[in-house]
């Protein structure tokens, strides 16, 4: 079986050197998309649903940390870091690989050996690490407010109001109870800003807050949707997402 890979690396010659010791050392692997970015990266992986993924924890846009948190359990993660100093105590449990900066290709081929144990297996709860990680890295300012036009006003939107989000052309839908808006602003940069925590990602194209969902249910065997609190939209969820409603 093929194995394919998602490589996320902001600086380039470290991304050129991750990318040449990958195919050296695992060359029956596929590395099917690589990303500069954490927002990239994630709309890399909806695309392309890799098996593994090395990213590199502080990337531009969205953090290589909060990339693992959407992945979750639907991905290898293998973290690229030059932050020893906090790295090793997060890793210590050793559910979650990690390469340090520079990289040496003795440890490269050691976390190579680990992973391909560990192919046949569901991948391990990031969720740990990343919140070891994230205790140790200077807090980022979540998104709060939006300003979208509506008619002839500059209308400010509380964004804990706001009931979902969904991509719309070149626009973002913004859905509150009993009114919406547009904004000019991409859903995969929303995305970014918004706190994972409270805003799902349940779809490509949409993202819901959690506190507004009254009920998800099955439609068959692989499709769910979300009904909400204060609308009458069914939104639907993505099978790379279900298992938010499962755990």
């Amino acid at each position: 079986m093929t194995v394919n890979i998602l490589v996320a690396e902001d600086e380039p010659l470290m991304r050129e050197r991750l990318l040449g010791m990958l195919q050296s050392a695992w060359p029956e692997a596929q590395v099917v998309a690589v990303a500069e970015n954490g927002i990239d990266a994630w709309d890399a992986f909806l695309e392309h649903a890799p098996q593994v993924v090395f990213l590199d924890i502080r990337m531009p846009g969205m953090s290589g940390l909060e990339v693992a948190a959407r992945i979750g359990r639907q991905a290898h993660v293998v973290f690229v870091t030059a932050y020893d100093q906090y790295a090793v105590d997060a890793f210590d449990a050793g559910a979650v690989d990690y390469l340090l900066k520079p990289l040496q290709p003795g440890r490269l081929d050691k976390a190579l050996a680990r992973l391909r144990d560990k192919l046949d297996s569901t991948p391990s709860d990031v969720g740990a690490v990343v919140r070891r990680l994230a205790e140790a890295q200077p807090k980022r300012e979540k998104l709060k407010w939006l300003k979208a036009t509506v008619g002839k006003q500059i209308r400010l939107i509380d964004v804990d109001e706001v009931l979902f989000f969904q991509a719309d052309s070149k626009y973002t839908r913004v859905v509150l109870e009993g009114s919406e808006a547009l904004v000019r602003i991409p859903l995969k940069e929303l995305t970014a800003g918004l706190d994972a925590e409270r805003f799902w990602q349940i779809h490509r194209g949409t993202l819901v807050n959690v506190t507004a969902i009254r009920a998800a249910e099955r439609i068959d065997a692989e499709r769910m949707q979300v009904l909400l609190r204060g609308s009458s939209e069914v939104l639907p969820v993505s099978r790379s997402f279900t298992h938010l409603f499962r755990e």
